[in-house]
């Protein structure tokens, strides 16, 4: 059982095109049946053919592929590609694609075909060695931050620009619109799916900016820092256009429950994609203001490098902010759409969360007036896409200096740390949730290092810090991060990067494809193990294998601060007697 691609690899070295004879079974009179046979050194997921007849042929039939363009009408020359169905093929076998056809001369079929293996993309990460001039560190902080902006330029959505670095990405979602035909293009695609939800998309964002914004050093030592820029600019670009009135906010463009049903990447959808709005009368003042804070932390972050763009992202701001106030609704309830998926808790922490960033943007006291409002006291339960009281209480002390809110930092970290009301695994990560546990711990070690920068406990709430982010880059045994260090993830629960390159068809045989995603998703942290430190590699499991915009987010931004101390020489010399 075989398929027509002509992407596969035989003798010659992986990726290089492989070129076979035609070989007859039969002939009689002007008919034939025949053959091309490619023998493969390395698995496939999917390949091109290119056939090409010494003479011409019509009544051309074949069984493993389809025809790519016209169908021969005594033509010498044909394009075929594997069916969806007969994809994958292993290393070792002899991969034959059958023909019966007739001549429209005399004499006796004769030709060539060229097999081209779609599993290779031939992306190049340039590497980044340690630098030079700083302490040492037990893993390569620069690279981590290389590899993840990778990361979310492969979860870009609409018309790549012209500096793409992900070969095997493309142009999608070039029809995404607003019901009144608003464009709705661009952004970035969510988790291994490809829905866009504008909460986790925007608290990305804002946690993002908020590193950069903070220990900027580390981007520029690492080489990272116009990569970042352009990385943060592509949502900030989207979020803005999804502000298509003063009153009405877009949130979310594709139906997850449409999308989830189908495995294939962006640039193969066909599935409808409706777009979901809040507006005065369906309100959302959660994910108004999520949107709000991005925008005005991209404000400051690109205020020097490109003044009209920073004052037009403070403008789309204050005008989402001032929306935002017009309603106390959740979003999840207006767009029922989103709830199965990103269904928000509360609005309070995010009306002071949004409020805090426009204070920092404006330098306007009415805002922290406001953000000071929505304090809420003790220990936060954590730091996620829709917990934002552990953020907004850092960012109330940095700017007002009062002690309730240092007062609620500690307690939050009391409660995370050893000894506090959080398990740990056998090898030290603090376990909040199942779903994505990893990402917990980075997001709370993203503000131990804040709040050690701020004066709070800096040695214990760094060694604990980097217990949390060393576990994901290798601690426990291996990375939990795709393309790096020890036995990395290879079967990301991701469908764009499961898929063959095009014009190769990707479907459902690219999900249960038993060996590794054909294109490395380089940077993205996987979900993580169980409580008992469990873990298996594998695609389907998407609750400790997927991948996530926000799972990065936080880990990002701590790495960058954990390179600033290598940067500063106040690194911890050892970090594991906190766990002990």
């Amino acid at each position: 059982m075989l398929v027509f691609l002509l992407l596969l690899v035989t003798s010659s070295c992986l990726g290089g095109d492989v070129t076979t004879k035609f070989t007859v079974q039969k002939h009689w009179r002007n008919n034939f049946e025949g053959s091309f046979c490619f023998h493969l050194t390395s698995d496939i997921v999917g390949f091109e053919i290119f056939v090409s007849f010494d003479s011409g042929v019509k009544s051309l039939r074949q069984f493993e592929c389809e025809w790519l363009g016209k169908h021969p009408d005594c033509a010498t020359k044909i394009t075929l590609v594997n069916k969806v169905s007969r994809a994958l093929h292993k290393k070792g076998e002899d991969l034959c694609i059958r023909f019966l056809g007739e001549l429209c001369g005399e004499g006796t079929p004769s030709g060539s075909a060229t097999l081209k293996d779609l599993t290779v993309d031939h992306q190049k990460v340039p590497d980044i060695p340690h630098l030079s001039g700083l302490q040492s560190t037990k893993y390569n902080y620069a690279e981590v931050l290389e590899k993840s902006i990778l990361f979310y330029e492969a979860q870009r959505s609409g018309k790549l620009p012209k500096n793409n670095r992900i070969p095997w990405r493309a142009d999608s979602a070039l029809g995404d619109k607003g019901n009144a035909g608003e464009d709705l293009t661009g952004g970035w695609y969510d988790a291994g799916d490809n829905v866009k939800f504008n909460f986790p998309m925007a608290w990305s964002t804002t946690v993002l900016t908020w590193g950069l914004l903070k220990w900027k050093d580390a981007y520029e030592k690492s080489g990272q820092l116009d990569y970042m820029y352009d990385s943060i600019r592509w949502p900030m670009d989207y979020l803005m256009k999804c502000h298509s009135k003063p009153n009405e906010l877009y949130v979310q463009v594709g139906d997850g429950n449409i999308d989830h049903s189908s495995w294939t990447s962006p640039e193969r959808m066909t599935s409808e994609r409706p777009a979901f709005k809040i507006d005065t009368s369906h309100g959302g003042a959660d994910v108004a203001m999520e949107t709000a804070a991005a925008l005005a932390a991209g404000s400051i972050a690109f205020k020097t490098k490109d003044a009209a763009y920073s004052h037009k992202l403070l403008t789309q701001a204050k005008s989402i902010y001032d929306f935002a106030r017009k309603t106390n609704d959740r979003y999840s309830v207006t767009v029922h759409e989103a709830a199965k998926f990103y269904k928000s808790s509360d609005v309070s922490d995010e009306l002071g969360w949004g409020a805090v960033w426009m204070y920092k943007a404006t330098g306007d006291k009415s805002y922290i007036a406001e953000a000071e409002k929505h304090h809420d006291s003790g220990a936060a339960w954590g730091f996620s896409w829709d917990e934002k009281t552990a953020g907004l209480n850092m960012l109330l002390y940095e700017i007002t200096k009062k002690d309730m809110y240092k007062q609620d930092i500690v307690a939050t970290m009391k409660a995370w740390m050893p000894g506090g009301h959080l398990p740990y695994s056998p090898k030290c990560l603090a376990f909040r949730l199942t779903w994505g546990a990893l990402r917990y711990s980075a997001n709370t070690a993203l503000i131990a290092l804040m709040a050690a920068d701020h004066g709070i406990n800096p040695e214990p709430y760094r060694k604990w810090a980097m217990s949390q982010i060393h576990y994901a880059l290798g601690d426990a045994g291996r990375s939990y991060v795709v393309g790096f260090g020890k036995n990395p993830p290879t079967q990301p629960h991701h469908r764009a990067s499961s898929c063959p390159m095009l014009p190769a068809p990707c479907g459902s045989d690219a999900q249960r494809n038993p060996g590794p995603n054909p294109h490395t998703l380089y940077g993205a942290l996987v979900g993580g193990p169980g409580k008992n430190d469990d873990y298996v590699d594998e695609r389907k499991d998407y609750t400790k294998n997927e991948v996530a915009c926000d799972y990065n987010a936080g880990f990002q931004s701590a790495v960058a601060g954990l390179l600033h101390l290598a940067i500063k020489h106040q690194l911890p010399s050892e970090y594991l007697s906190i766990c002990k």
